[in-house]
Parts: C-alpha cells; structure tokens; sequence
C-alpha cells in the first residue's frame, strides 16, 4: 500500500469510540491505516477497539490492537514498548483522549478536577514521556496532540477542568517542539471545535440539554460561521497533515479545526 504515511509506524491513543460513528481517534487509526501507516490501535475498552479494527481490516490497512490505560505510566510504556516489538519503530504518536466534566471552581469536587487533568493532560505527558526516547533514537518523529477549542476560548460551558487541561496541552505541545527539535521531532496539536461524535449522544447530550440530542446539535451548530458540524474524520485529516512529512517545516503550532467558531466575536 503505499500512502502519505508510507513505510510510518504509528501509536495511536484513544482509537475505539464512545459509540457508533467516527469519533477522533478512531477515525484517525482507520485513515493512518488506508494512507499506508501500521498503526498501534490504543484503547481501554476492548469492544471498541474491536469495531476500529475491523474498520481498518476493511480499508486494507494493518494494525495491531492495543488495549491501554494511559493515565497509567506503567501501561504507557508498556505501550511503547509494544509499537517497537510490532514494527520495530514509532515514527507517529498520536494523543487523542480525553473527556469533559462540566463545572467551574465552585462546583467541581477536587477527584473530578484530578480525573480530568490526569484524562486530558497527563495522558499526553505520559505518551510523550515514554514515546520521546524512541524517536530520539531514530532522529526522527511527528507527535500530534489532540487537544479542543475549550483549551483557547469560552465556548458556551462551564468546564474549567477540562479547559485548563487542553489548554495544558497546547503549551506542553509547544515547549516540546523546542526542545526536541534539534532531535528531528516535531509536535504540533490539532484544536477540534464543536464536531458531531459519538460522545454527543453518548454523554454530553445528557449533561448540557436534559438528554435532547437534537437540542444540543442545534446549539452547537448555531455556533458555528460554515454552518454545518464536521466530525471525527475532520480532526483525523488534520492530523494526517500534520504527522506526514508534508509538515516537514511545521512544528510547535496549533491547527484549529472548528468550522470558523473561534474566529467568531459574538
């Protein structure tokens, strides 16, 4: 097969799904996969991980399932440890999960504030921890972050949790990039905005609109200047981009991928 990531071998975290649909990491594996990368499938739940792969086997691409907890350090390098048994190398690291909890300082419990950044912001500190010394060695790698317009703006809820930790994210994303630069790494980060995933039917319909999945698609789209929501494929084409040697010249930069909604003022 050959592709933009040709020859490539890739991690990719978070790679099942809330639920049916292309959510970003699953989506992600599956395009990586059909553009020719062998792609380390990471996820904590088996069943989903189990529907990305079979997505994969039918894009002609090759993959290994691999079932991880990447809050957890130990299962992490574990993690990278398994991409190099299975394709000798990381050339692409891909850190996609994450979740939110709505709620500001006043509302928020201190276990929901520890979950949420250790979910949203130490999983990419662990991947890049262990993932780094691999591509030092082979003077080479592209680290894409997934991070959320949450992360740079207000976007109409409260969730202070989970926007520190992507905001986290961008800077951890560019003070890397410096660092490792002289090394032959590149990090960059996508930013997604209001995109249609599974996880709107699967949890956020239920903490913002009362369960009315049609309401919060309504609110969420009213946002948004192109007036349609992209989905999972969306964040996976950017990040296609951006760890493919097309992007040889970019690095410690963020691409937002939100429709127009942050360039908004209202």
């Amino acid at each position: 097969m050959s592709g933009r990531l040709s020859g490539k071998a890739a991690i990719v975290t978070g790679a099942g799904s809330a639920g049916p649909g292309w959510g970003n990491g699953r989506a992600t594996a599956v395009i990586f996969a059909a553009e020719g990368a062998r792609v380390l499938a990471a996820d904590k739940d088996a069943r989903a991980l189990g529907r990305t792969m079979d997505l994969i086997r039918e894009a002609g691409g090759e993959a290994e399932p691999h079932e991880c907890d990447v809050t957890d350090g130990a299962a992490v390098r574990a993690m990278a440890d398994a991409c190099r048994a299975s394709f000798g190398r990381v050339d692409v690291l891909v850190n996609n999960v994450g979740g939110s909890r709505p709620g500001g300082p006043a509302e928020l419990d201190e276990g929901t504030w520890d979950d949420q950044l250790d979910v949203n912001l130490k999983s990419a500190y662990l991947a890049c921890r262990h993932v780094i010394p691999v591509m030092r060695e082979q003077r080479s790698g592209a680290i894409v972050n997934v991070a959320s317009t949450s992360g740079i703006r207000y976007t109409g809820s409260p969730q202070v949790a989970y926007a520190a930790a992507k905001a986290g994210v961008v800077q951890l994303s560019r003070v890397t990039a410096v660092q490792y630069a002289g090394d032959g790494i590149r990090v960059n980060t996508v930013v997604p905005g209001q995109l249609h995933t599974p996880l709107v039917e699967a949890r956020l319909a239920g903490q913002r609109a009362a369960g009315d999945v049609e309401e919060l698609l309504r609110q969420r789209q009213s946002r948004i200047p192109l007036g349609f929501m992209g989905d999972g494929r969306d964040t996976a084409y950017a990040a296609l981009f951006l760890a493919s040697d097309e992007a040889r010249f970019i690095t410690g930069t963020e691409l937002v991928v939100d429709g127009g909604m942050t360039a908004r003022c209202d």
